[in-house]
């Protein structure tokens, strides 16, 4: 939700009723095994917020499959 947004104590509800959208259902229906990956650092901790899943960053996700 653009940055800290969601996080604003005012515009957290209307955050995670976006979020439930299309978007938290939608990883909530992804296997545990397929992981979630966002660049953003707020869009990570709200999909945490929503789904409880943790999303990595893309370059994260990156050098953990390099070394596998």
């Amino acid at each position: 939700m653009a940055g800290s947004f969601g996080y604003e104590k005012e515009h957290y509800d209307i955050s995670m009723q976006v979020g439930e959208d299309t978007l938290f259902p939608k990883i909530r229906n992804t296997p545990k095994e397929i992981e979630i990956v966002a660049a953003g650092t707020s869009c990570r901790h709200q999909i945490f917020d929503g789904t409880q899943r943790i999303a990595k960053h893309p370059i994260t996700y990156l050098k953990e499959a390099l070394r596998s």
